[in-house]
């Protein structure tokens, strides 16, 4: 399993665009095949930095998600949106990799 994550620097005057466009990709993504995390818009410190976080089994299957993304109807038109609106000034992906897993007890604390 590989974890994509998205770091979008977005306008902070446009935050309520970003929740809209989150909402949206809440729908699409799931839809088209990736485990969707989440979406995280800026709270509290930065008011520019948001992410959004999902799960792929390996880029082979994140291939043929983003092709079923392009094709899906809410996606385009999300895509789109953001293109109109500019609320996203940048945006960069990686994938991860989870290597702590099995996670040990907590400090302090036995098993």
């Amino acid at each position: 399993m590989q974890t994509g994550i998205i770091k979008y620097h977005i306008d902070p005057t446009k935050k309520a665009d970003f929740v809209q466009y989150a909402r949206n990709w809440g729908q699409a993504i799931p839809r088209c095949g990736a485990d969707l995390v989440g979406y995280y818009a800026p709270h509290e410190g930065s008011s520019t930095l948001a992410y959004g976080i999902y799960n792929i089994p390996d880029l082979a299957s994140y291939e043929a998600y983003r092709a079923r993304l392009a094709a899906d109807t809410l996606g385009r038109e999300n895509y789109e949106f953001a293109q109109s609106e500019r609320f996203i000034l940048r945006e960069d992906r990686t994938f991860l990799k989870l290597v702590s897993a099995p996670h040990s007890a907590p400090y302090g604390e036995t098993k």
